[in-house]
């Protein structure tokens, strides 16, 4: 019989990749989602409400494993103090509704693997190469993700192997955090931003639902995991290596740091800060990358 997995959040980017990989390694899986659809081969939907702490229990009930990616795009709107506590909420809230299923009936899960991100290491630039192990950084990103993570702990109290993947930048094609920049790379218009010497975690999609997998068929895999490419990139040098995929060199200026603070308030700080992470501690369980050069990532991500 095969195994079921259950992913919150996913019919989003992540999660339809993540779909087609598992089906393809021959499970079964179910979404959670807030209006009604169809089954399909091998998908099962299932309807949950966050704000109104509803949810199929039988989701979870036929779960083997939960992947646990939803929460409210981060990026998608000024952080104004509502904003900021409905990007927590949402995490811990929808985190609170899985937990309470699998408390009521007694449920025991392979595992329970979610998303985190590699905010928790704050909105700072520096040389410093963060691993696992470091604090959390005290500014609204590290608080939200270790409010998170936090979250995710009363799961594994319940004795069921928890795994954290802090995720960097998603590229995919035309998808992931690309979608707003290859018009602009493709036309010509980008350039780097504020100083450009922000590092950008990132990684390639197919890479990072390969970390999901990875955390299903390793049963030691335990606790948080980096989910970037640990090399130099960082905005100047993505923003040449972009332009140089699409046959260009970047003669424009960098847009200042002034222009995006006014545009984005606080936010801009995803944009205008970031981190190089250590990718060691997932490289450590057998996994290998796929694609750890920029170049070749950005390739794949923007053909036809």
């Amino acid at each position: 019989m095969k195994k079921n997995v259950l992913i919150s959040g996913g019919s989003g980017f992540i999660g339809r990749h993540l779909t087609d990989l598992l089906i393809s390694k021959g499970y079964t899986v179910s979404i959670l989602s807030r209006s009604e659809k169809q089954n399909k081969k091998d998908i099962f939907y299932y309807k949950w409400d966050v704000a109104a702490q509803f949810i199929e229990e039988d989701a979870v009930l036929k779960a083997d494993y939960i992947i646990h990616l939803a929460g409210e795009n981060i990026a998608e709107k000024r952080w104004t103090a509502k904003r900021k506590a409905a990007i927590i909420d949402s995490r811990e809230k929808s985190t609170q509704l899985l937990y309470m299923v699998l408390k009521k009936h007694y449920k025991k899960l392979d595992a329970f693997i979610s998303a985190s991100a590699v905010g928790y290491y704050g909105a700072v630039n520096g040389e410093e190469i963060c691993k696992e192990s470091d604090a959390p950084a005290n500014d609204f990103l590290g608080y939200a993700c270790q409010k998170w993570e936090d979250s995710i702990d009363f799961i594994e109290n319940l004795n069921i192997r928890t795994v954290k993947i802090r995720t960097g930048l998603v590229m995919g094609r035309n998808d992931g955090f690309l979608k707003q920049l290859i018009p602009l790379f493709k036309y010509r218009l980008g350039s780097a931003l504020g100083s450009g010497k922000q590092y950008m975690p990132w990684i390639h999609i197919d890479d990072l639902c390969g970390m999901y997998y990875q955390a299903i068929i390793k049963e030691d895999m335990a606790g948080p995991y980096n989910a970037a490419v640990c090399d130099n990139t960082n905005n100047s040098v993505f923003s040449k290596t972009l332009a140089r995929v699409f046959g260009y060199s970047i003669w424009l200026p960098n847009v200042p740091e002034f222009v995006l603070k006014m545009a984005l308030g606080e936010m801009s700080k995803i944009v205008l800060t970031g981190r190089r992470v250590s990718s060691k501690k997932i490289e450590e369980t057998g996994f290998n990358f796929k694609y750890t050069q920029l170049e070749e990532a950005l390739k794949d991500c923007v053909k036809d």
